[in-house]
């Protein structure tokens, strides 16, 4: 009997390794390809005055100007640039971070799907996945909005206006807000 578990226990080791290599050469090739990112992207943030008062943590979306601010105190804010909707996507309103996820998957909803044919279901976790390294789920009266704030693969794209509907920012900068910004806090889109 210990004989037949032994067997096992190096079966399941040796299927696993062999799903390891098989993840790692599928990256390894995306890498060589150039779709994955090399980097993180470039931090932009920077310590701005800001003329209006809001209380500290809420983040101030500026579509126009294709900025997003965290407000760290009274008339302060750390500013980042963004990519916004393209024409026909952009959205404005109050809403509340809901949720906050490292690495998230990414599930298009039903009407990205319908625009875009071929999108999957789901796009699984990892560097080739358009949401990035972090996600934070924008959510109105506790429904999810579907529109995120999240990194990106596709750097050309922020600063410009190219989603739709969500907020792209480098890795870089989305990690660096991620861990200032808190689930519940207020995000006014403007």
């Amino acid at each position: 009997m210990k004989a037949v578990a032994s067997g096992r226990i190096r079966s399941r080791a040796a299927h696993v390794s062999l799903v390891v290599l098989a993840i790692l050469a599928a990256a390894g090739d995306a890498a060589a390809t150039g779709l994955v990112p090399r980097s993180l992207g470039p931090k932009s943030s920077a310590v701005v005055t800001i003329e209006k008062n809001y209380a500290a943590g809420t983040i101030v979306i500026v579509t126009a100007n294709r900025t997003l601010d965290l407000v760290i105190s009274e008339g302060r804010a750390i500013r980042y640039k963004i990519g916004v909707g393209r024409d026909g996507f952009r959205w404005s309103g109050t809403v509340k971070v809901g949720r906050k996820a490292e690495w998230p998957d990414w599930r298009p909803p039903a009407e990205m799907r319908a625009r875009s044919a071929g999108l999957p279901d789901l796009v699984p976790a990892g560097p080739l996945n358009p949401l990035g390294a972090r996600g934070i789920y924008l959510y109105k009266d506790r429904t999810d909005t579907l529109y995120r704030i999240h990194g990106t693969n596709e750097q050309s794209t922020v600063g410009g206006f190219a989603s739709s509907g969500c907020f792209r920012m480098s890795n870089a900068d989305v990690i660096d807000l991620y861990e200032r910004v808190k689930v519940g806090s207020t995000v006014i889109v403007k």
